[in-house]
């Protein structure tokens, strides 16, 4: 909390340490480090208290503290030279570089300086600068900085483009003047004989390795708002590319066409450099203030801070936060835009114009297009404004021609943006458009054609928001959560890009049926604009899915597409989540399951489109999403369904099924006794035979017979299976309440995730369950040491030795990082008694922490209910857990009463103490 005795007058830092300069006293140094440090207090209030209370943005506050701080380090140096006299021939400079050197300076960020010599430093001027550097480092500041002579700043800059970078910033604060001049005029010279290509090709590359580092998209969910893509560090690149060349000090001076470089920048795009530019430092000096450090990534525990501290809240559905970081989205976006609009300008303007290419054929010249550098651009003459459906030609000349497109032409696509509004009822601009979203050969699936790159081009220079008003929407459109990693725009090129992976046949070992059955489909061009509209109403409230299909439904005629793909588009659109909420949600064998979705299904083509969707949507979502444990779940949905759709053995004839599955087991274990057999087959009832494939049975079979043979009361049995991403838990015991429950603690205890169960309770009175279980990576449990901990926790839990609350606890408090608690999740339970013929169905959302599904399924036992089944999944830090239940008699449960009490007890354990954070929601959940 700010001081609020702190003076609203600015102080006078020099007028407060006269005294320390008068000639005729020298303080001590303790007396001296005092008064300076309550100096620094004053100033660091007052900037504070200015920007929070009285409205300054961040860049004037920056620079109202660079300032202060100049007198500050100013009177520092005055106070070292009377302590530390220099001779007569002696000569000191001391400048600012980097970013105090621009003049602007973040609350904890360093001061950068440079004590600049005449010749080597003497022995005296070196103590000088230590006993300055030792004040200041003394008062609690973080310093940069160097000493050298001119010749030595020169052939440093020559060696190092950060050093010559900063060098580029030095800003004279105090000492000796003529010294700073003469460096200043000698770097400038040099910089000039050098010439700026090398410069900028060393710039170039260095924002390359940072783009690579923090983020290649400007639209990362937690961003550095100082190093990432679209950030501070990538405006201050164009400012230094521009004061290298022309020796400018703002945008603005290259407006107008007796600007340096002939006006290469608009009033608009200056203007825009400058809003970013007030934007982002209002942001750096929240960050810096909310989390009492240098912190520059908008984490999502600072988001909703800041957001709120900058006075976004709530507007309709969209709540503050996601209003804040959209705001945010659109700045780095405008900053990315400004830079292929001022960079390749002023490449052209430092390098000269590119050279045409003397071999670019008639055809692409009579198109507008010629090539320059091997890159194509637009003709001379041929600008956009003349011929607007020109921005979609030259992306597929580019594509068809294997070419790259030029900076210059990148420059104007993005002013050329506003055009995309007047093709909008163009037939021509439409088939182009669908040209470029589906690919060039409507048959054939060329690996080269990656339609996402140009869908991208088109995102980002604007154009696609103005063609598509809808899309405009969901530009920078983010969700507050840990599960997307884009926002909603990057998020569905992202899936154009996976579709085209999939037809290129590229996704063949991690999705082998999606890219099977892609060569088989027929609605490609329908499939395409699914993908592009399947989240376009996403911000807007209500359905996403329901919004998008009606949405489908009108753009699908704009872009050509007849009543047939139009139909089936907006189909895909309302479905798209249906096959991965059911393999990831349901128990898929359930012949309800099967049945209820291939009746929604109605046709193999339909299921096809709809594998296909889903798994280039999921995999979009964030890298580590998808993995082979979801890739198998469906697999195997899908072959139900198919086999369903396609007239094959019906899902209800369960009788012949099991018989086929008991014949495959049997002759596995042709080396056992007949009764043995028989035996081990009479124990399991049928949802057992369904539920497994026969290896898996054949295992469990050996593993029950070994385990009678060895009396033993309880046996663990645990299997890597690295092709699904996952290690299979089986514990074989006599049931009993709490069975569930007490295992699920005991693998959270160990740092597994579970992210499917089946509970099957044997003819004979034993349990045999199994989990399929996950490390925290996303991979199973291979090495030996962590299985056979895996199986001593279990029996420890069993056997009540394991304190399994406090152990969770302990794990919980580990394990939930800070910053994910920011991100609210209300807990909801819904009760579904209509997606199970022989299940009561329970749904239940929360916060996921380690020993939630412990929590939980203890409150189903203490109700006395029997768990068949459990289906876990997992969205960021929300849970999604799904249980099939009967009560102790085999039904359904259908009471009101017992359903009420079912539900509080479970929203009572989705919501311990040390779950949720204090938030004004904290106690709103939703009962359906």
């Amino acid at each position: 909390m700010l001081d609020m005795s702190v003076s609203r007058k600015r102080p006078d830092i020099t007028a407060a340490l006269a005294e320390l300069l008068e000639p005729a006293s020298v303080p001590a140094r303790d007396v001296a480090l005092a008064l300076f440090r309550r100096q620094l207090g004053r100033l660091q209030g007052f900037v504070q208290q200015r920007f929070e209370q009285d409205g300054l943005n961040g860049l004037s506050a920056a620079r109202l503290h660079a300032g202060l701080m100049d007198e500050l380090v100013s009177a520092i140096f005055a106070y070292a030279l009377k302590v530390q006299e220099l001779g007569p021939n002696e000569r000191l400079a001391m400048a600012a570089t980097g970013g105090y050197g621009r003049a602007t300076l973040a609350p904890f960020s360093d001061i950068d300086l440079l004590f600049l010599s005449h010749g080597h430093a003497s022995p005296a001027v070196e103590k000088a600068v230590e006993f300055i550097l030792y004040f200041l480092w003394d008062l609690g500041l973080k310093v940069g900085h160097a000493t050298r002579s001119i010749e030595e700043c020169l052939i440093e800059a020559k060696g190092d483009v950060t050093i010559r970078t900063s060098l580029l910033d030095a800003r004279s604060l105090c000492g000796d003047r003529a010294l700073f001049t003469e460096f200043q005029k000698a770097f400038r010279n040099d910089c000039t004989a050098d010439g700026p290509g090398e410069f900028i090709a060393a710039k170039q590359a260095e924002r390359a390795a940072r783009h690579r580092r923090f983020g290649e998209t400007p639209f990362m969910v937690e961003p550095n708002v100082k190093e990432g893509r679209g950030g501070l560090r990538d405006l201050q690149t164009l400012y230094w590319l521009s004061r290298y060349m022309f020796n400018t000090f703002a945008m603005t001076e290259l407006v107008g066409k007796d600007a340096p470089g002939g006006g290469i920048l608009t009033a608009a795009e200056a203007r825009a450099c400058r809003r970013a530019w007030e934007y982002l430092w209002t942001v750096r000096f929240h960050l810096h203030y909310v989390a009492g450090r240098a912190e520059e990534r908008l984490t999502f525990d600072l988001q909703p801070v800041i957001g709120g501290r900058m006075g976004y809240t709530r507007h309709g559905r969209q709540n503050g936060v996601e209003r804040f970081m959209r705001h945010y989205f659109l700045i780095v976006r405008e900053v990315a835009r400004v830079t292929a609009v001022l960079e390749p300008a002023l490449i052209r303007a430092a390098l000269g114009p590119p050279a045409l290419a003397a071999e670019t054929d008639a055809a692409l010249i009579e198109q507008g297009f010629v090539l320059a550098d091997g890159k194509i651009l637009f003709a001379p003459g041929h600008d956009p404004a003349v011929n607007p459906s020109s921005v979609f030609r030259i992306l597929i000349c580019a594509r068809d021609r294997g070419l790259e497109l030029h900076p210059l032409a990148r420059r104007t696509l993005i002013r050329s943006a506003p055009l995309g509004a007047e093709l909008r009822g163009d037939k021509q601009a439409a088939a182009l458009f669908l040209n470029l979203l589906c690919g060039s050969h409507e048959a054939g699936h060329d690996p080269d054609c990656d339609s996402a790159t140009w869908m991208g081009i088109l995102n980002e220079s604007g154009i696609l928001g103005r063609y598509l008003p809808d899309w405009r929407r969901i530009v920078g459109q983010m969700q507050f959560d840990t599960y997307h990693v884009y926002t909603v725009d990057v998020h569905t090129v992202q899936c154009i890009r996976n579709l085209n992976t999939i037809e290129a046949g590229t996704l063949k070992e991690v999705a082998p049926v999606a890219s099977d059955v892609v060569a088989q489909i027929q609605s490609r061009r329908a499939l395409y604009v699914a993908m592009m509209l399947h989240d376009i109403a996403k911000g807007r409230g209500g359905d996403h899915s329901v919004l998008g299909a009606e949405i489908a439904l009108s753009v699908g005629p704009m872009l050509g597409l007849s009543a047939e793909e139009t139909e089936m588009a907006s189909w895909l659109v309302l479905h798209h989540l249906m096959l991965s909420q059911t393999a990831f949600s349901r128990d898929i064998d359930d012949p309800k399951t099967i049945l209820d979705l291939a009746d929604t299904i109605q046709s193999p083509e339909r299921l096809r489109l709809l594998l296909i969707l889903t798994v280039a949507d999921i995999r979009a979502v964030s890298p580590k999403v998808w993995n082979g444990w979801k890739a198998t779940l469906l697999r195997e949905l899908y072959s139900r369904v198919a086999e369903v759709l396609e007239g094959g053995l019906s899902t209800t004839e369960r009788d012949t099924r099991i018989a086929r599955v008991k014949d495959v087991v049997s002759s596995l274990l042709a080396d056992w006794p007949v009764a043995d057999r028989e035996e081990f087959l009479s124990l399991g009832y049928p949802s057992y035979w369904l539920g497994f494939d026969p290896e898996s049975i054949e295992r469990h079979g050996r593993m029950i017979r070994d385990a009678k043979a060895r009396n033993a009361p309880l046996t663990v049995f645990t299997e890597p299976l690295p092709a699904r991403a996952v290690t299979e838990v089986v514990v074989y015991t006599a049931d009993h309440a709490g069975l569930f429950s007490r295992i699920a603690g005991a693998l959270a205890i160990a740092g597994a995730s579970i992210v499917d169960a089946r509970i099957h309770t044997l003819t004979d009175g034993m349990a045999l369950d199994t989990f399929w279980i996950q490390d925290a990576n996303g991979g199973p449990f291979e090495t030996p040491h962590r299985l056979a901990r895996l199986a001593t926790l279990v029996e420890q839990a069993l056997s009540g030795r394991l304190k399994l609350a406090a152990e969770i606890r302990k794990a919980t408090r580990s394990v939930v990082a800070q910053r994910m608690r920011a991100i609210h999740v209300p807990p909801r339970v819904v009760v579904d008694n209509r997606a199970s013929n022989r299940h009561t169905v329970i749904e239940v959302n929360g916060r996921d922490r380690p020993g939630l599904l412990h929590d939980v399924t203890a409150a189903i036992s203490s109700e006395g209910l029997q768990i068949a089944s459990a289906h876990v999944t997992t969205y960021g830090v929300r849970a999604v857990d799904v249980f099939y239940v009967k009560d102790v008699f085999g039904m359904k449960i259908e009471n009101e009463r017992k359903l009420y009490q079912l539900r509080k007890a479970l929203l009572e354990a989705l919501n311990p103490a040390l779950d949720e954070p204090p938030t004004e929601n904290k106690n709103k959940v939703s009962v359906a």
